[in-house]
């Protein structure tokens, strides 16, 4: 049987507070075959996320109601996979490395070049997409090592059922090595949205540590996601699906 959805155009919400940004970005992203909607506060998205089905939020982080921040963390919690482009002004390491630890799938730096949003919008709904299709014919859990990697709920699950929460960051980087286990990776694959300046980005090297940390609280878990010097990271150890 043939998912209808896959053949729909994905809904796209713009939220920024700025009349001129939010119709610049909407006027852009009118050449995509998308469905556009448009918010200008935190109370809008709410009552668009109500009544319509959302694939992908381009998200301000200044809004006049409250913080994309706390937004995105919120969409999470209550277990939302819409996927998320931070789009804002705060530009420092630790806020882009804040972001995708709350949640957001990709982060863009304003000003940014409207090519390189749609590229990455691109990217975005076609991995989720088919991320979708994918787990719809595959088992629940992961195993790696002392683990069970819970794919539906996102968590990692201990041998005693104790669960240890992953970010949305840490559960993409962990599904891609599940995808590809005893495979060195390196910063293009494990970021593909983010292929142009992946190489200098450091905020994978701290979303990996703290996994790794999270990883290594179970004996025989500390091992587990290894750097291959000069070329990216591996997870190293066979993985069984149940």
């Amino acid at each position: 049987m043939v998912d209808a959805a896959s053949f729909r155009p994905a809904t796209v919400l713009v939220v920024d507070d700025d009349a001129d940004i939010r119709d610049l970005i909407v006027g852009q992203l009118r050449q995509e075959n998308y469905r556009l909607l448009a918010a200008a506060s935190l109370g809008d998205l709410r009552q668009t996320l109500r009544d319509e089905a959302v694939d992908l939020i381009v998200l301000d982080l200044n809004l006049p109601d409250g913080d994309g921040l706390s937004l995105c963390r919120e969409l999470r919690a209550e277990g939302s996979d819409v996927q998320i482009i931070m789009v804002t002004a705060r530009g420092s390491a630790i806020d882009r490395v804040l972001g995708l630890e709350l949640g957001a799938d990709d982060y863009l730096t304003k000003p940014f070049e409207p090519r390189e949003l749609l590229v990455r919008i691109r990217n975005l709904l076609r991995r989720g997409r088919s991320g979708v299709t994918a787990r719809a014919g595959t088992t629940r859990y992961a195993h790696i090592g002392p683990w069970r990697v819970d794919m539906v709920q996102r968590r990692l699950v201990a041998p005693d059922d104790r669960l240890v929460m992953l970010s949305s960051a840490e559960f993409r980087l962990l599904s891609r090595f599940i995808d590809e286990p005893n495979v060195v990776l390196d910063r293009e694959t494990l970021l593909p949205e983010r292929r142009a300046t992946a190489a200098f980005d450091r905020s994978i090297d701290l979303q990996i540590s703290r996994l790794r940390h999270k990883l290594s609280t179970l004996p025989g878990g500390e091992d587990l996601i290894l750097t291959v010097r000069g070329e990216g990271y591996v997870l190293a150890c066979s993985v069984e699906h149940s």
